[in-house]
């Protein structure tokens, strides 16, 4: 399996191909697919006419979709067009499907998604992971996933690839979380502790958490810097379309970026880190609540009745979060800053103050800030959507496997 086309790293044995006869068919296959994927259902003609290749050539590579699976034909076109009609093709409902999984410092959860980008199994588990083992952890989450796989399987999908998102720095073997502070994990490997039947990639949760928003956000550009902001905070770094990881692949690490040089110690090692003011323990702490299940919602409960501890403490992470980004912004220079994770549910009040640093600290003119419509659930379904995007961007993998 093939990386995605906006992720570098490959994730399996495919790579991309030389200019060669195989290769040319492979690509041409992997534009017929994302065509109908992308605009679908459309007949043989029309898809022809938008790669500006021939209805035989299309015909003959539309053929071996169908027989691999990967499209369908829903019969005729809409009456009332000129000529004879052609059957319309859409990506399928059937066959493989993308599994994504999440290690969170308080939950755990898989999803199966399917070519048509559609969820159709989802396990969740809460409960915290801090300081527990590597090994109990990775064997729940495989349960979760065993339980997804096996509800895709019911719907006649079977899983084409397996990624995980951890709240860590993953090596560049896809595999190996080499840090994960507030799991207190060092160098594991997650690939051996979890099902090997199928290709896996294992990524920073932000990571795919700019991905989905790339892939499924709102009018995202492809060029932003995507906050994720929850227990802890992390961020990517999109240019072109592509993440850039820098040279270990550890770009992102927004949470350490100190604000305080002096300030709390933070599990990192490092003092004042951007975590100790604006992660979400840190802001329950300053608004005098405890953790635990439905903490993001009671502190948006309680700002939204005028708390103005509540308030204070989201004022002061938004204020954190503003100057942390400000280097970044300055550095960078991105078409906007995307907030998600479960912070971005406090939005209303966080955004004010980070605005604020933002506008009177950056060198430039100021950097828009938007908020991601999928919350906390993006580093999940950019991790399932991966897989689907690999199995798009090489369909031939797969129909040699079916």
């Amino acid at each position: 399996m093939t990386a995605p086309l906006n992720e570098p790293r490959p994730t399996g044995p495919g790579r991309p191909q030389p200019d060669t006869q195989q290769g040319m068919r492979r690509r041409n296959l992997a534009r017929v697919l994302h065509t109908v994927s992308a605009e679908g259902p459309l007949s043989r003609a029309a898809v022809a006419s938008r790669i500006g290749l021939t209805r035989a050539a299309v015909s003959t590579l539309v053929d071996e979709l169908v027989r691999s699976g990967l499209l369908e034909e829903l019969g005729p076109e809409r009456p009332g067009r000129v000529g004879r009609p052609g059957s319309a093709l859409a990506v399928s409902g059937r066959g493989p499907a993308g599994i994504g999984a999440e290690v969170g410092v308080d939950h755990l959860a898989a999803c199966a998604v399917d070519l048509r980008g559609t969820v159709r199994a989802r396990a969740v588990r809460h409960g915290t992971n801090r300081g527990r083992a590597p090994e109990p952890v990775a064997a729940e989450l495989g349960a979760l996933i065993s339980e997804v796989v096996a509800g895709a399987r019911d719907q006649g999908l079977w899983p084409a690839g397996l990624a995980v998102a951890v709240p860590g720095l993953v090596a560049r073997d896809g595999r190996t979380v080499v840090r994960a502070p507030n799991l207190d994990w060092h160098d594991t490997d997650l690939g051996a502790l979890l099902p090997g039947a199928y290709p896996l990639t294992v990524d920073n949760e932000a990571n795919f958490g700019a991905l989905a928003e790339l892939w499924l956000g709102r009018d995202t550009p492809p060029d932003f810097l995507h906050v994720s902001a929850e227990i802890g905070i992390g961020a990517a770094v999109v240019v072109d379309g592509r993440l850039l990881r820098g040279t270990r692949g550890f770009a992102g690490e927004l949470g350490h970026v100190p604000v305080e040089p002096e300030g709390p110690a933070c599990p990192c090692g490092g003092r004042g880190c951007l975590e100790q003011y604006a992660g979400e323990e840190a802001v329950l702490r300053a608004a005098g609540l405890e953790g635990g299940e439905g903490r993001v919602g009671l502190l948006a409960t309680r700002a939204a009745a005028g708390d103005a501890r509540v308030r204070g403490a989201l004022r002061d992470a938004g204020r954190a979060l503003g100057v942390a980004l400000t280097g970044a912004v300055n550095l960078l220079d991105p078409e906007t800053v995307v907030l998600g994770g479960a912070l971005s549910g406090l939005a209303p009040w966080l955004l004010p103050s980070l605005e604020a640093e933002l506008d009177r600290r950056t060198a430039g003119p100021a950097c828009p800030v938007s908020v991601s419509s999928l919350g906390p659930e993006g580093p999940l379904l950019g991790a399932a959507h991966s897989v689907v995007r690999a199995v798009l961007d090489d369909p031939s993998a797969v129909a040699e496997h079916v």
